[in-house]
């Protein structure tokens, strides 16, 4: 009798550890999806754990807020405001994007520019009222477009936008978002999350169970669906194409990609810049700006940064350049050559 009692005293424990682990293991399973249309672009958000219902609709409510926030379509955000008034006091998400957009900015030699935004109405890109802007036009504009001639006072936290300058945060907007959303996916402790912002993919943790995510990337030609696959972890995965947005006019295309410069769409012999690296905001602004660089100074702007982002690069010619760092991670469509871009 004793011997049967200690037997089933032992086996007790064990089963309530099995019945744990088997709650445990369905719990890390589940997953919630929520789709939102926000910035402009359909979005999607994929979360496995325990809290993923709950994680799902933070992350829904957080891209809300910040569309709210930073939309230059909506009268009432605060960017809004401050190119109407021309001053403002910044909020603390406004504040931290102007101070990545001005070291982008500084660190490009003006390929990324966030008062590109007058120019960009010109264009119609905004209002989807698309012209041709007389060169005499785009000149004149072009010569109030200067980061480096906003006012920030970090006292009181105040800035100043002289005569004719306006911002427009669209080129960083959601890979910031996609950072914030990331952050709040911690806090519902869930780790293993995929964020699609309309181009921009987050990557929390591994997939579930383990293992890179693959995420396509896509090819401009819509015959073709995608130029490779990259396996990640952890990242995020940034396009930037004149095939997204573009107007067609005496059978001339105008993409929405500007050259700060000139004022005019990007011709930098690049089709399509995909960026990877694990800060979500940089690699939202770098598709961007090494968009506008072309291959040659893209190439070299990634030697001297390659610890902080790696690049897909397809060019005019339909060469595909991939930067050594990611060069083991990337499978090039079938059989497609690749050209390794190294240090």
């Amino acid at each position: 009798m004793r011997k049967y009692r200690k037997t089933f005293v032992a086996v007790v424990p064990a089963l309530l550890l099995c019945i744990l682990a088997a709650y445990y293991v369905r719990d890390v399973n589940r997953s919630a999806t929520k789709g939102i249309f926000a910035m402009d672009t359909y979005m999607e958000i994929t979360a496995y754990g325990r809290d993923a219902d709950a994680a799902v609709e933070a992350a829904a409510q957080e891209i809300q807020r910040l569309d709210a926030l930073l939309s230059t379509g909506l009268a009432e955000s605060e960017v809004s405001r401050l190119n109407q008034s021309k001053a403002g006091t910044l909020s603390a998400d406004t504040e931290y994007l102007l101070r990545r957009c001005v070291a982008l900015w500084q660190e490009t030699d003006g390929a990324f520019d966030i008062t590109i935004y007058p120019v960009m109405r010109a264009w119609g890109f905004d209002t989807k009222q698309f012209r041709v802007p007389a060169e005499e036009e785009l000149q004149a504009l072009c010569a109030r477009v200067d980061t480096g001639a906003l006012v920030y006072n970090e006292t009181d936290n105040t800035l100043i936008l002289p005569e004719g300058v306006m911002l427009d945060f669209g080129g960083i907007a959601k890979g910031y978002t996609a950072m914030r959303v990331a952050q709040i996916m911690q806090e519902y402790h869930i780790r293993s999350a995929m964020l699609n912002l309309g181009g921009n993919v987050q990557l929390i943790g591994a997939r579930p169970g383990g293992g890179a995510w693959r995420i396509a990337v896509k090819n401009p030609k819509p015959e073709e669906p995608y130029l490779g696959v990259l396996s990640v972890k952890d990242k995020a995965v940034v396009t930037s194409g004149g095939y997204e947005r573009y107007f067609e006019e005496a059978d001339v295309i105008y993409h929405h990609i500007l050259d700060p410069k000139t004022g005019r769409p990007a011709r930098s012999g690049l089709v399509s810049v995909t960026i990877v690296s694990a800060d979500g905001t940089l690699a939202d602004g770098l598709s961007t700006a090494l968009f506008v660089m072309g291959r040659e100074q893209a190439a070299a702007f990634w030697r001297e940064n390659s610890d902080k982002f790696d690049a897909v690069l397809l060019d005019e010619s339909d060469c595909l350049y991939v930067t050594e760092g990611i060069a083991d991670d990337f499978a090039a469509e079938s059989g497609r050559p690749v050209e390794i871009i190294r240090k």
